[in-house]
């Protein structure tokens, strides 16, 4: 194993492609202090607005926080939340070469209101239909020029299940992956969950992953976690399993090495964003390594720094890298 700074510096020379449902996530700060006399509902005075990259462009942000270069591919609309993400992208020195943009979509856009550090309401501005036809080939030719020309060491597949990782953008991309040398993984979502055929890490939650296989336990140990790889592998045949267990840790099997790492004691501010933070670090230790313990280790210990931050937040290398000099010493 290479000591945990060399690790660190090495991400600077890992390219990683994030597929899938970008987002824009919008934040209405406010004050309340009257009922609407049209109907029975607060009135927020709005003094603050606040835009930030979500969805699978918070798994961009993780991967540039740690140093590597990250690329985004997906369909956005083409409309002015659309033209904004790109925007942000790019002031983020995230690669948008190969974001596009469609007519017959628009642009997810999930707005929260807040008064008083209290959510009040969420609106959701989004379409989450299956890509067209068109557009699904779109978004596939667009892999194959990035794969092409920036020859990736991993491609991470982030669904939120708004329509533009389809059952043929996966296969196709697994596929490509495969015949370029290039490793897969996964933040998978209920509607897709068993598309993922031949990935090398599929990191699903604990609930997401039971339900999926639907199982129902009363005790989240070793033996059911090695039981659920095992199900999961003879519907996906993929490498490695890497189940997050919220409180209680991380699972990873790959073959027979398996194992529950469990998480440490932290001041839990905010779980938001926290998957996100999980597959970033994941994906670049172990493509930096091939050691899933280690990947396993690391990501663990990353996915409790971000709970401490209030809203989705990208993981800071600095405070990540002091970390885990001291837990894994």
């Amino acid at each position: 194993m290479k000591d945990i700074a060399s690790l660190f510096e090495s991400f600077k020379n890992i390219r990683v492609g994030i597929v899938g449902d970008v987002m824009l996530d919008s934040y209405m700060w406010g004050k309340v202090d009257r009922i609407s006399p049209e109907a029975p509902v607060p009135v927020v005075a709005v003094n603050k607005k606040e835009h930030r990259i979500g969805g699978a462009g918070n798994v961009a942000l993780n991967i540039c926080s740690l140093g590597a270069k990250a690329s985004v591919l997906s369909v956005t609309g083409n409309d002015e939340d659309g033209q904004l993400l790109k925007k942000m992208f790019n002031d983020q020195n995230i690669d948008t070469g190969f974001l596009l943009q469609s007519q017959k979509r628009i642009t997810t856009n999930k707005t929260r209101v807040i008064s008083r550090n209290q959510q009040m309401m969420r609106l959701d501005h989004e379409l989450t239909t299956d890509l067209g036809y068109e557009d699904e080939n779109r978004l596939i030719l667009a892999v194959q020029n990035y794969i092409s020309q920036e020859k990736p060491d991993v491609l991470i597949l982030e669904d939120y299940n708004k329509g533009v990782l389809t059952e043929l953008v996966i296969s196709k991309i697994i596929n490509l992956c495969k015949h370029n040398g290039i490793l897969t993984s996964v933040d998978p979502k209920r509607k897709n969950f068993f598309s993922y055929k031949g990935v090398d890490i599929f990191k699903p939650n604990l609930k997401e992953v039971t339900d999926g296989l639907n199982i129902i336990f009363s005790e989240t140990d070793k033996k059911l976690l090695t039981e659920i790889h095992t199900a999961l592998h003879e519907k996906l045949q993929h490498n490695i399993s890497f189940v997050t267990l919220s409180e209680k840790g991380v699972f990873y099997q790959q073959q027979n090495n398996a194992a529950i790492i469990p998480s440490h004691i932290r001041n839990i501010a905010d779980v938001s964003g926290a998957g996100d933070t999980v597959i970033a670090v994941a994906s670049l230790v172990y493509a930096s390594t091939h050691d899933v313990k280690l990947m396993a280790e690391i990501a663990n210990i990353a996915g409790g720094l971000v709970c401490e931050e209030v809203g989705t937040a990208a993981i800071n290398k600095e405070k990540l890298l002091k970390e885990c000099k001291v837990l894994l010493a």
